[in-house]
């Protein structure tokens, strides 16, 4: 009975460190950062990864400031569009259209 309570034991503890490693390797292959024990994230020290993360925060800032100058280009769209002036060009264009047509 105690060869089977050992072998149950040692397959146990087999089966989880094979399936620790197996899930480590999905996260390394898919891009997943790391965890420590604890639950903390753990990031590779190498000079590719860092060169990665200043690239990615580089291109990040450049996103921004791309996003918010066409927040103030369509801000000015809606001031135009919205303004009393332009409704009223637009009526007048429409209307000389019209008796134009006719």
């Amino acid at each position: 009975m105690e060869f089977f309570t050992e072998t149950a034991i040692i397959a146990g503890v087999a089966i989880m460190t094979v399936g620790w490693v197996a899930t480590t390797w999905l996260r390394i292959k898919n891009g997943y950062p790391l965890e420590n024990s604890w639950g903390k994230s753990v990031y590779p020290k190498n000079d590719q990864a860092v060169e990665r993360v200043k690239l990615l925060t580089q291109e990040n800032a450049e996103l921004r400031a791309e996003l918010g100058s066409l927040k103030d280009r369509l801000g000015n769209v809606e001031r135009i569009v919205t303004d009393s002036g332009y409704h009223l060009t637009h009526e007048i264009d429409r209307l000389r259209d019209g008796k134009e047509a006719n």
